[in-house]
C-alpha cells in the first residue's frame, strides 16, 4: 500500500478549472439549442422576447464555462488545502498501485 500524503494546490486547481470549463461548455450547448428551440416554437407569440431567449442560450456558451472554470479553481485549490491539512492530521488516502509494462 502506498499513501496519498499531498495534492498540489496549484496543479489540483488547475485541473478542476479544466474539467469545470469542459461541463460548464456542455452545459452552455445545451442552453443554446434549447434556448433557440424554444425561441423558434414561442417566436409566434412572445414577439421580441424570442430572440432574447435565443440569445441568452448562445451567450450561456460563453458565460456557463468561464464561471464553471473559476468555480472549479477556487474549488479545486480549497479542496487541495483541506486535504494537505486533514492528512497531516489522520494520514493520507491508501491506494494500491500496480505497474503496467508499457504497450509496445
Amino acid at each position: 500500500m502506498q499513501e496519498l500524503k499531498k495534492f498540489d494546490v496549484l496543479s489540483t486547481a488547475l485541473i478542476q478549472a479544466v474539467i469545470g470549463a469542459i461541463v460548464g461548455l456542455l452545459f452552455g450547448i445545451f442552453y443554446a439549442i434549447f434556448g433557440t428551440m424554444l425561441a423558434s416554437l414561442g417566436a409566434q407569440g412572445m414577439g421580441p422576447g424570442a430572440g432574447m431567449m435565443a440569445g441568452v442560450g448562445v451567450l450561456m456558451i460563453i458565460i456557463l464555462p468561464i464561471s464553471y472554470g473559476i468555480a472549479g479553481f477556487i474549488g479545486g485549490a480549497i479542496f487541495a488545502f483541506v486535504y494537505n491539512l486533514v492528512a497531516k492530521w489522520i494520514g493520507g488516502i491508501k491506494v494500491e498501485l500496480t505497474n503496467v509494462a508499457p504497450a509496445k
